[in-house]
């Protein structure tokens, strides 16, 4: 059973920066369809970034050229870099993951998560 852990969320200033680290354990991180979610007060839960099939991620437009992801199979980790951080950023900010399907493309759910991280932007 995989386990994730994030870790980096905390207060930032309308226009910073932060970094946030996902940690795989109980298993290969390469084995694994990885991505970032986030959930706002009053929201639905939505995919930040995602794995579409063997390392091609995609974003959601709205942190296309502020945030991006990378990921290192040696450290089991799942990096997401988040730069002009906008209020409307202000989530709870979860790793989740599911195992590759058997032709290298991920399923429609993930089913494995963390217990998420807080990032809060002030304006």
């Amino acid at each position: 059973q995989v386990q994730l852990v994030e870790t980096g969320g905390g207060p930032v200033h309308s226009g910073g920066s932060l970094i946030l680290e996902c940690k795989v354990y109980g298993d290969t991180a390469r084995n694994y369809c990885l991505g970032w979610y986030r959930r706002a007060p009053g929201k639905e839960r939505e995919g930040v970034v995602e794995t579409i099939k063997d390392g091609l991620m995609n974003y959601v437009d709205s942190v296309k050229g502020r945030f991006t992801v990378s990921q290192d199979n040696t450290k089991n980790t799942l990096t997401l870099q988040m730069t002009k951080l906008k209020p409307e950023d202000t989530a709870m900010y979860y790793c989740a993951a599911a195992r590759y399907l058997p032709l290298g493309g991920c399923p429609y759910e993930y089913n494995f998560w963390g217990q998420g991280t807080q990032v809060t932007v002030s304006s």
